[in-house]
């Protein structure tokens, strides 16, 4: 079992995750998390904007939550905790597959390996999904580091971030997602939706179909999450609007360290400005509020019928 993060409140809360630090246990397990996510995308039945194909935060990882399957359910979890992958059936089936360092392809074998001992058959498509560079899951022994620190101090914030999007999304009382994992995209996101259609979207994510996307925008949105960065991009908060309305760019939004990106169109909270601040939660609260009323205030949203009002 791997210990916890040690130090001050803040780094056992908010711990520090620099990208340079673990960017190879974070590609790798990128990777893993797409294998169990396209295993649920396989199973269960379709929900509106791929809901069904997200993972969930838990107390001590990231699961699928239950998946049925003929008369059984089948729960598949991350627990970073005892870096382990655990597979349970409704049935009082148990099988656990270590996290450690080895490849995605050892990886990817040995849960199709376990599921179809346990007479739970299952394919997938095996191609990464935005990722660049993709290599089929069964042929990847390039991608192989599972830092176990790392990987906690990553859920650790998703548990966080997790708490306090919830808190944003009960302010709410039109068409909302869950607060859910995306593994394509490896970020944690929770949308709101205006009740309109939007435009149809252009595409052009890497390595994903465009009638993909198009499903997944098909309502005007305003969207915000977190994401633990990549290449020169240290983790952040995030806020988007789809589409875009005019002004959105330019509306004054809290706190100070945020500010609107023109090369990721969107607006941007550092996450080190909140995992730095005297009131994280204050913080990211009062940047999710701020970037929501540019998407609701510029888009003309009937905000009076989407939200509390008391």
């Amino acid at each position: 079992m791997v210990e916890p993060v040690h130090g001050t409140l803040t780094d056992t809360i908010w711990p520090s995750l620099p990208v340079a630090a673990w960017q190879d246990t974070y590609a790798t397990l990128h990777l893993w998390t797409q294998i169990i996510g396209k295993i649920r995308l396989a199973m269960a039945p379709k929900i509106n904007h791929w809901w069904h194909s997200t993972l969930y935060v838990t107390p001590r990882g990231l699961t699928t939550s239950s998946i049925p399957y003929e008369t059984r359910t089948l729960e598949i979890s991350f627990d970073f905790l005892e870096d382990q992958l655990q597979i349970e059936t409704s049935d009082g089936i148990r099988r656990t597959i270590a996290l450690a360092p080895r490849s995605v392809a050892d990886f990817y074998q040995d849960v199709m390996g376990t599921l179809s001992a346990i007479d739970i058959p299952v394919r997938i498509w095996t191609m990464p999904q935005e990722v660049d560079q993709p290599i089929p899951f069964e042929q990847d022994y390039v991608h192989a580091a599972y830092d176990p620190q790392y990987a906690q101090r990553f859920w650790r914030i998703l548990v966080q971030a997790d708490r306090v999007m919830k808190i944003f999304r009960s302010r709410f009382i039109g068409k909302s997602s869950p607060v859910h994992f995306f593994w394509g995209s490896f970020d944690l996101a929770v949308t709101r939706f205006s009740g309109r259609r939007a435009p149809e979207h252009p595409g052009g994510v890497p390595n994903m179909a465009d009638w993909v996307t198009r499903e997944a925008y098909s309502h005007e949105v305003s969207s915000c999450g977190f994401w633990p960065g990549g290449g020169a991009v240290e983790p952040v908060f995030y806020s988007y609007a789809y589409p875009q309305p005019e002004g959105f760019k330019d509306y004054p939004i809290q706190p100070k360290e945020a500010f609107y990106s023109f090369d990721m169109q969107e607006f941007i909270l550092p996450y080190e400005a909140v995992r730095q601040a005297d009131d994280p939660d204050a913080v990211l609260l009062t940047f999710l509020q701020s970037t929501y009323d540019a998407a609701a205030n510029s888009g003309n949203w009937e905000r009076a019928a989407l939200e509390f009002t008391s």
